[in-house]
């Protein structure tokens, strides 16, 4: 069954979700299948993540950047809002984001890439921008920075 899974990725998840409606338990390849299974759970964390690095970068560079145009402020606050809607609509299809050690390494990882993005995106001395995660879920899903 692993042939199939390396050489033709879609036809091996058709023949697999056939053999799970079918319940034809003796087609299913296990192994591959729970990988599978997991990485959709991954791919959610990941998404989560990179919505809450969204926030962190701009909610950074509304507090560090003060030399800044009304036109980039309205977008960055647009963008928060917007983001903040969208992890609220994952957060609540997949509860199970908010177990307490899961959401911890989530922050930690939109925490650097958010951090890291403002940098870029800003231009400015990276010393001037906190080194040490200073938001928490409540700041990123907060109704205003």
């Amino acid at each position: 069954m692993s042939t199939a899974y390396e050489q033709d990725f879609f036809s091996w998840t058709q023949e697999q979700a056939s053999a799970i409606r079918a319940g034809d338990l003796g087609r299913i390849d296990r192994k591959h299948l729970a990988e599978e299974v997991e990485e959709m759970g991954r791919s959610e964390q990941r998404a989560l993540a990179s919505r809450l690095a969204v926030i962190v970068a701009h909610l950074l560079k509304l507090q560090v950047q003060t030399e800044r145009t009304p036109t980039n402020e309205k977008s960055w606050r647009n963008s928060i809002a917007t983001q903040r809607r969208q992890v609220a609509r994952l957060m609540a299809k997949n509860p199970g984001l908010r177990h307490p050690a899961i959401l911890a390494e989530i922050l930690e990882s939109a925490w650097d890439d958010g951090r890291d993005w403002a940098i870029r995106e800003a231009g400015l001395d990276p010393d001037r921008f906190p080194s040490e995660r200073i938001y928490d879920l409540a700041d990123c899903l907060g109704e205003g920075p």
